[in-house]
């Protein structure tokens, strides 16, 4: 039998996964590994404010972020969906998480919030 996660782990990971613009990160890592000043790209805040979020996804343990030379990458760290993942099965209701079907997922999501903005 597979032990839960500690409960603030659980938090900080719910807590990541609350925000927008957190989950398009996750949708733009699920393609590749990308520089932070290639994340903050394509929105429309500052590359402190998408550092921040950086570092919220990173705390939880859903991305890593690895400095080569000047540049800081950040790449997904699929142990931390795992996490969450194995969680919601001890309920009983949830299948494995597919990370294709969570892809789907979030270009579904991240279509609203466009459609919502317009």
């Amino acid at each position: 039998m597979t032990l839960p996660p500690p409960p603030d782990r659980l938090d900080l990971i719910f807590a990541a996964l609350a925000d927008p613009t957190r989950r398009r990160v996750l949708s733009m890592l699920l393609e590749d590994d990308m520089a932070v000043s290639d994340v903050a790209q394509p929105f429309e805040v500052s590359l402190a404010a998408i550092s921040k979020h950086l570092g919220v996804l990173a705390a939880a343990g859903l991305i890593r972020q690895e400095r080569r030379g000047r540049i800081t990458w950040c790449k997904l760290d699929p142990g931390g969906m795992r996490t969450a993942s194995v969680w919601m099965q001890g309920f009983g209701q949830f299948d494995p998480v597919d990370l294709d079907d969570f892809e789907r997922f979030l270009q579904t999501q991240m279509g609203d919030d466009d459609d919502q903005d317009a």
